[in-house]
C-alpha cells in the first residue's frame, strides 16, 4: 500500500493534514480523547471545544477542524511545547514509530527556529507556534497515523505549494516562504513551488510533520489502484482553488518509482581520457549512472553525447562538474519518472580456498549480483581471473540464498 500526500495546489498545514487523515477514516473519538490528554502537560491552555465536521471548500467536500481554546499567553519556550508532546505521547501509548514521528516533528521545528535566530535550541521561543493547537496538530496527526497504520505503508509526497507574497508574524514582515519553511525543507529532498496565491499556504507545523513522515518526494503519482481519498480543509478561503490537502491511499504496483533528473551535453573536442575521467568524476559526485554515446553533429563533426542520471537535488553540482571538466557551453536538463525493481544490498560471508571474505550482494526477487569491486579485490587476493572468482563467489552465495 502507498499513501500519497498531495499539497501541490493548497500547500499543507497541521490541521489540514490531521483533517485529511480523519476524512480518510481515522477515528475522531480516539483523536479527541488523545489530544485532550495534553492539557495536563501545558499550563494555562485548555481545549474548550474540539470536533471535526464536513465543509465545502470551493466545491470540494472536505473535513475541517472545529476548535475553541482558552489560553492566556503571548509566547512560550519551544521546549515547553516539546515537553508537552513527549509526555502526551508517552501517556496515550502510541506505537514506537508513530511516537518517533511526533518527537521528530517538534524537534525539526525547534531546530529550524534555532538556526534562523542563531540561538541554542533550549532558548528558542515560539510565538505563532506557542499555542496548544501546535500540540494538537502533531499529537492528533500521530494518533491518526497510528489508527490508520500509515507507517506500515510507503508514504510519499508531491511537491509542496508554499504560496507567494509576504507573511506577517511576530518579527515583522518577510517574503513568503518564510525562513522557517525554507530551513525545514532544506536537504529534505522535498520540492517546493510558489503560485499565484499571495498568502502563506504551507505552515511550519505542516512542513515539519511532512518531512518527518514521508519516504520521498515525486512529481507524478505512482502506478497505483485507488482505495480511498481524504480531503483536509484549511481555515482560509481562496478564489480560484480549493484550500484542501488531498490524501490518496491505494495499492501500488510491485514496481517502485521515483523522479530523476537527466543532464545531457554534446562535446566534440575532448579526448577519450577526458571522457573516462568525466565518468569517474560524475559518479563520485553523486550521479546514479553515466553513459557516453558516439554521435555525429553539425558540419559532420564526430562527437559524444554525455548523459548523466541523478537525483534532482544534485543537478547543480553535477552540471558544474560537466562544465568544468569538459568545457561544454550548454547542458540540457529534464525530469523523468522511472520504475525501479525493489532491491536491497546485503553483506554475505563466503569461504573460498579456505579464506573468509564478505561480499556485497544486490538482490532483486530471485536474482542477485555481486558488487564488482568485491569480486576484483578477492580476485587479486586469490590470484585468480575475474571470471573464475565471480563463478566461485556466485556458487557460495547461491547456497546461502537458498
Amino acid at each position: 500500500m502507498v499513501l500519497v500526500i498531495d499539497p501541490q495546489i493548497a500547500g499543507i498545514s497541521g490541521d489540514m493534514l490531521l483533517c485529511g487523515l480523519v476524512d480518510l477514516g481515522a477515528k475522531k473519538s480516539k483523536i479527541i480523547s488523545g489530544v485532550k490528554a495534553s492539557e495536563k502537560f501545558l499550563h494555562r491552555s485548555k481545549i474548550t471545544k474540539i470536533d471535526f465536521k464536513k465543509t465545502d471548500k470551493h466545491g470540494v467536500n472536505a473535513t475541517s477542524l472545529v476548535l475553541k481554546l482558552d489560553e492566556h499567553h503571548h509566547e512560550r519556550k519551544g521546549t515547553e511545547i516539546q515537553d508537552c508532546i513527549v509526555k502526551t505521547v508517552q501517556k496515550i501509548g502510541l506505537s514506537e514509530r508513530t511516537a518517533k514521528f511526533a518527537k521528530d516533528s517538534i524537534e525539526t521545528l525547534i531546530s529550524a527556529e534555532s538556526k534562523i535566530h542563531g540561538v541554542p535550541k533550549n532558548s528558542v521561543h515560539f510565538h505563532e507556534a506557542a499555542s496548544i493547537d501546535t500540540v494538537l496538530d502533531i499529537v492528533g496527526t500521530a494518533i491518526a497515523l497510528d489508527d490508520l497504520k500509515c507507517f506500515d505503508h510507503q508514504i510519499i509526497t508531491m511537491p509542496v505549494a508554499v504560496g507567494n507574497g509576504t507573511v506577517s508574524f511576530s518579527h515583522g514582515i518577510v517574503s513568503n516562504p518564510a525562513g522557517a519553511i525554507l530551513e525545514i525543507f532544506a536537504k529534505s529532498g522535498i520540492l517546493i513551488s510558489g503560485n499565484n496565491a499571495k498568502s502563506e499556504l504551507t505552515t511550519p507545523t505542516g512542513a515539519c510533520m511532512l518531512v518527518s513522515m514521508v519516504d520521498r518526494c515525486v512529481q507524478h503519482y505512482p502506478l497505483m489502484k485507488i482505495d480511498s481519498v481524504g480531503y483536509g480543509a484549511g481555515q482560509k478561503n481562496f478564489e480560484g482553488f480549493s484550500n484542501v490537502l488531498k490524501l490518496v491511499l491505494g495499492e501500488q504496483s510491485n514496481l517502485e518509482s521515483d523522479t530523476v533528473s537527466i543532464l545531457e551535453t554534446n562535446v566534440d573536442d575532448v579526448s577519450g581520457e577526458v571522457l573516462a575521467h568525466v565518468i569517474d568524476k560524475t559518479m563520485s559526485s553523486g550521479a546514479k549512472d553515466v553513459s557516453i554515446v558516439p554521435t555525429m553533429t553539425k558540419k559532420g563533426r564526430p562527437s559524444h553525447m554525455i548523459s548523466v542520471i541523478c537525483s534532482p537535488k544534485d543537478v547543480d553540482k553535477l552540471a558544474n562538474v560537466l562544465i568544468s571538466e569538459t568545457g561544454t557551453l550548454g547542458i540540457r536538463i529534464r525530469s523523468s519518472e522511472r520504475f525501479i525493481v525493489p532491491r536491497k544490498i546485503i553483506p554475505i560471508k563466503v569461504k573460498i580456498q579456505n579464506k573468509d571474505f564478505t561480499v556485497r550482494c544486490k538482490t532483486a526477487g530471485k536474482s542477485f549480483k555481486i558488487e564488482y569491486d568485491d569480486i576484483e579485490k578477492i580476485s587479486e587476493n586469490l590470484v585468480l581471473t575475474f571470471k573464475q572468482t565471480e563463478e566461485l563467489i556466485k556458487a557460495e552465495v547461491r547456497k546461502q540464498l537458498k
